[in-house]
């Protein structure tokens, strides 16, 4: 019967596995030990380091697999090796399987400079077969190693088709699959003996990684609409409609390369390393065909939405990338870029229902955002102090700028609320759009009161790492979401 552990379905028959000890356990180690591709990591890590080098991975792929896994062998160090997520059915039958006294082998196509790494890592494996710079223990050539080396037969432990040579040699197999279809291509040459698949549903793991809970941001590109008078304008509401899922769409492409940029400091977060590609749930060949597909959709929209929706979400992509692989190192400098790109939503809006904006609208956003971008980053100084660190991993903050950051995320704060108050005094009550104006007076007390609010559960490290995230789920904060809706549509409706 299954069981479930660590997010993993495992369903084993421990009477076959307890009737020889002698019969070694062998374990691949790419999606199997680990859950991750060890090449895959490798490449991406060197790539960082270099990026020039792009251009000359086709040469290095022409001179054959063996050698090119050996260029990068080097590239992950033993901290790097020590922080790849594993797959925690597999270390939970290994080392079972090695206190009984069964002997646990690694057999990799990885090279071996990285399987020593592993076998560092994982005290139970007593021996190493890898590939090196003649050839790649592969298929084939795995199944016919293992064969030779173990006459008298080995379990073998695998996750995907090119395991299928060796099962087809292995007197017993253990299977490792995302999917139903592998198992039944197994079975009929080879008894399986174990069955581990994660327990999470896949589309899940997809949302997450495309953060479409921060899609609600996006509903910043139908505030010009509704500001401008559009409100009744179905050609203004369809450009918009467009405009909202280029943006969640290249938004969530640039998640998605952000955490494959950030995958080793993801991994030494105490809340990032759950994140789909740093904890292996989504492995990186499918994070980047994820990515692409949300580029060339997002793309596709954008061309439906005109010329002015393609440059305005082409600046938005420049600063995206710009801050992901340099300015969000930058103290000061990354909040208000991340301020910017939050503002960028609302140029979208503007230029795609061609409502033309006063200039406190972006301003105000500027402000907030500013706020609730303070808001993270404090709320991670915090925690880097709770766990003991000195300076947030992949940030440019340490301990001692916690005070700062409160400071300046309060100003932001009332900076905002000042705006609005001006905004109200200065052009509300002068424009025929709002009929009963006196209600617009709640905006700024909401305001207050939500910033307010966030950052007193920030002071007291009641938030988590996201305020956006938060307050999608905060009945509060929604409260002050839904009185705000109430107050502005009761100002615009006539009596």
């Amino acid at each position: 019967m299954p069981v479930q552990c660590h997010g993993f379905y495992i369903s084993m028959q421990e009477a076959y596995l307890d009737q020889d000890i002698s019969i070694p356990l062998v374990l691949d180690l790419d999606g199997t030990l680990i859950a991750t591709d060890s090449l895959h990591e490798s490449l991406l890590q060197h790539l960082k380091n270099t990026p020039s080098d792009l251009v000359r991975l086709p040469l290095w792929v022409m001179a054959g697999r063996a050698q090119f896994k050996q260029r990068f062998a080097e590239v992950l160090t033993q901290e790097d090796i020590d922080a790849l997520p594993a797959t925690p059915g597999i270390i939970a039958l290994a080392e079972r399987e090695a206190a009984k006294g069964r002997k646990i082998v690694l057999a990799t196509a990885a090279n071996r400079a990285i399987a020593e790494k592993i076998s560092a890592r994982f005290p139970f494996i007593s021996e190493v077969l890898a590939s090196d710079d003649r050839g790649n223990l592969k298929g084939a050539a795995k199944a016919a190693a293992l064969t030779s080396r173990y006459p008298d037969g080995f379990i073998y432990a695998g996750d995907s088709e090119a395991d299928l040579h060796v099962w087809r040699s292995a007197r017993a197999a253990v299977i490792v699959e995302r999917g139903k279809r592998l198992r039944s291509k197994v079975q009929p040459d080879t008894p399986v003996v174990a069955h581990i698949r994660p327990s999470g549903q896949r589309a899940n793991v997809l949302r997450r990684a495309a953060r479409l809970h921060q899609w609600a941001k996006n509903a910043l590109v139908f505030v010009p609409l509704v500001l401008g008078g559009q409100i009744f304008s179905a050609h203004a509401w369809g450009a918009a409609i467009l405009a909202f899922m280029a943006m969640g769409l290249l938004a969530s492409g640039t998640y998605i390369a952000n955490d494959m940029w950030d995958l080793a400091e993801d991994r030494r977060h105490w809340s990032k390393k759950k994140r789909p590609l740093a904890s292996g749930q989504l492995p990186l060949d499918d994070g980047l065909f994820l990515l692409m597909v949300c580029g060339l959709a997002a793309l596709l929209f954008a061309v439906a939405d005109g010329v002015g929706a393609i440059v305005t979400l082409a600046i938005y992509l420049v600063m995206s990338l710009a801050y992901s692989y340099k300015f969000k190192r930058e103290p000061i400098v990354d909040v208000l870029l991340l301020a910017g790109m939050f503002t960028m939503r609302l140029v979208l809006g503007q230029v795609v229902t061609g409502v033309a904006l006063a200039p406190w609208l972006l301003v105000f956003s500027m402000f907030i955002f500013l706020s609730l971008s303070l808001v993270k980053r404090h709320t991670e100084v915090m925690r880097m102090v709770q766990h003991g660190h000195q300076k947030v991993l992949g940030r440019g903050y340490l301990a001692v700028d916690a005070p700062l950051i409160l400071a300046l995320g309060v100003a932001s704060s009332m900076g905002a609320v000042a705006i609005m108050v001006l905004y109200l005094i200065d052009e509300a009550f002068q424009a025929s759009f709002y009929r009963h104006p006196a209600l617009l007076w709640g905006f700024p007390m909401i305001i207050f009161l939500f910033l307010g609010r966030i950052w007193l559960l920030c002071q007291r490290q009641e938030l988590q790492d996201d305020p956006v995230a938060f307050a999608l789920k905060d009945r509060v904060s929604l409260f002050y979401g839904a009185t705000a809706i109430a107050l502005f549509l009761a100002a615009i409706v006539p009596v």
